[in-house]
């Protein structure tokens, strides 16, 4: 086992098992259909009941997940399992402000953006400033109709390439 966070089996075993048996965050892995194979963590987070709010965070895709269809479709059910299963109301994503990639996918998915939460954190030893975007019920349908959209197999080539962008016809305010 390389060096790191987990440089014995034991503290791999111990990640395991807490990422496991915690509920906020509830971990989910993402899963090929079929096979069971993962390709990818995301969580919920920042669970708080009494507001109907919640955080996806903690995502870590495989390369071989990364820009896919099938990365695009988990979020969106995630997604629909915070608003229809759920009964959320505010759907957040946050990232470091200087994550690029990240940013823009919370765009493309759907989530607007708030703001700049400035100072935020101290990550080892440095401030970090973190974008806030959020997603709320009320919006949710039209993100809804608009994954729905995408993800029809109509909307893909033989080949696996999207005919036309996700969010191409509902923009973020």
């Amino acid at each position: 086992m390389p060096d790191g966070p987990f440089a014995d089996r034991a503290s791999f075993d111990a990640a395991l098992h807490y990422k496991t048996n915690s509920d906020d965050p509830l971990f989910c892995a993402i899963l090929e259909n079929g096979t069971g194979t993962a390709f990818g963590i995301a969580s919920l987070m920042r669970n708080e009941p009494k507001h109907r709010v919640i955080e996806v965070g903690g995502i870590m895709y495989s390369h071989a997940l990364q820009r896919t269809r099938v990365a695009t479709e988990a979020m969106y059910l995630m997604a629909r399992h915070v608003f229809e299963t759920m009964g959320y109301r505010r759907y957040e994503w946050k990232c470091n402000s200087q994550n690029e990639p990240s940013r823009a996918a919370a765009l493309r998915l759907g989530f607007a953006f708030e703001g700049i939460f400035r100072q935020h954190m101290i990550i080892k030893g440095v401030n970090r400033d973190t974008a806030w975007f959020s997603m709320i019920d009320s919006e949710w349908p039209a993100r809804r109709a608009e994954f729905d959209r995408w993800l029809d197999p109509a909307n893909f080539t033989d080949d696996a390439q999207q005919r036309t962008r996700l969010n191409q016809q509902v923009r973020c305010s």
